[in-house]
């Protein structure tokens, strides 16, 4: 079929690939001049098949009031007069039971382990390098009532058959030898050996060039500006460069996906929640993680790329908006210098991200209720993780194939 492809992030370029293998003649427009500009750009460089998990956990409401008073807060709030903002806010607090909890992180996880599968493969077939890593992810607890919290993280993992290590101290050291210079500031830690790592923005650009090779065409400098939808079918899109013709359509927008479907009463419950990176060059091999640490005090990761080191993390709700604060950035240098110790954030490069955010962590994937409309967004932290994954769903589902996990529960009609 003929069939564009709306977004060049992480999510858009690896569904077109896909889509390309199956035999479709594939089109993808974004507006930026080139792949991964936006979120995928300068994320936190995790691809975390085990260490996922919904931001709406039983606790986090008073946590977050805790959060919002912190000085390095992972949570910041900037609330505005917005319906979506609000609604998407109490759609999430409503996810905040064990019980959504445990449905929630069991979807993320067979999404993730699927997606692990689908990348090793698409590595050995297409040879990509992308400073990539596979040494697991390391979170990290500073105190003993963090470290007793993981055991409903510990269940889940061990319910889906995903391998994990309850590290002490020492264990902790032994995984990420740098942490010997901080070993009084941790007490334990949670290792998900299956975890990697890479530069999506690497990845994503060499992806686009293997898809241009398989014959994909790519529509850069272009804004969309409406889907065309006639007699309940979608028969393509109106751009600033006028109409393009398509059998079907696939909505790899991120945070915008709603803007786009909401003329079509598509209720889309995707929100940007706002993530911010340093990037900052290794000078002392033997004080830079050796993969990723995610120190659970601030929700931050910290990743080895290649000769770099890369500090992402924070939520913050603040609408559409990519500004760069300043406040922002001293927390991500104060958990890199702190655990890390050494390092030259002078150097650094800033950047922020908006994450296309859903109420329940789950992205949505699959058929809309116009024919030939199909969506693959809303993966929040994980579009770097979950990418391959889910451009293998959507390459069945538009095809009209069975996928090979159960992808039902991650269409947006679970929404209603």
């Amino acid at each position: 079929m003929k069939v564009i492809v709306l977004g060049a992030g992480i999510v858009g370029v690896t569904s077109a690939y896909q889509l390309a293998k199956s035999g479709h003649e594939v089109t993808v427009v974004d507006r930026q001049s080139a792949p991964a500009l936006e979120t995928s750009f300068a994320n936190a460089g995790e691809v975390s098949f085990g260490y996922c998990s919904p931001w709406a956990a039983p606790g986090i409401p008073m946590k977050a009031m805790k959060w919002l008073f912190m000085k390095h807060a992972p949570l910041i709030l900037r609330p505005k007069f917005d319906l979506a903002m609000l609604s998407w806010m109490a759609r999430m607090l409503s996810n905040c039971t064990s019980e959504r909890y445990a449905i929630n992180k069991s979807r993320m996880l067979r999404l993730a382990d699927y997606s692990r599968i689908a990348l090793a493969e698409l590595r050995a077939e297409t040879g990509i390098a992308y400073d990539e890593r596979m040494q697991g992810t390391l979170q990290l607890f500073r105190t003993q009532q963090q470290l007793d919290a993981s055991a409903k993280d510990v269940k889940a993992l061990a319910a889906d058959g995903i391998p994990y290590e309850v590290l002490d101290r020492d264990g902790c050291i032994r995984v990420e030898p740098a942490l010997k210079h901080v070993r009084d500031k941790i007490v334990g830690g949670l290792l998900t050996p299956k975890d990697e790592t890479g530069d999506c923005f690497k990845f994503t650009n060499a992806l686009a060039a293997k898809a241009e090779a398989l014959g994909v065409r790519f529509a850069y400098g272009t804004t969309i500006k409406a889907l065309d939808v006639e007699a309940g079918r979608v028969r393509g899109i109106i751009t600033d460069r006028g109409r393009m013709d398509a059998e079907a359509v696939v909505v790899a927008l991120g945070s915008y996906s709603p803007l786009l479907l909401k003329p079509f009463g598509i209720g889309l419950p995707v929100y940007p929640v706002k993530g911010y990176s340093l990037t900052i060059p290794i000078t002392d091999v033997s004080r830079a993680p050796e993969s990723t640490v995610m120190d659970e005090t601030y929700k931050i990761a910290i990743t080895r790329l290649g000769d770099r080191i890369r500090v992402g993390g924070m939520a913050e709700i603040s609408g559409y908006t990519n500004d760069l604060g300043l406040a922002r950035r001293s927390t991500l240098e104060h958990s890199v210098t702190d655990l890390f110790p050494g390092g030259d954030v002078s150097k650094a490069s800033f950047w922020s991200g908006l994450r296309p955010m859903t109420p329940d962590g789950t992205p949505v994937i699959g058929p809309t209720k116009i024919a030939g409309l199909f969506l693959n967004t809303g993966h929040g932290t994980l579009g770097w993780t979950m990418s391959t994954g889910s451009a293998r769903l959507i390459g069945d589902l538009v095809g009209g194939r069975t996928p090979d996990i159960d992808a039902r529960d991650l269409a947006v009609s679970r929404y209603g």
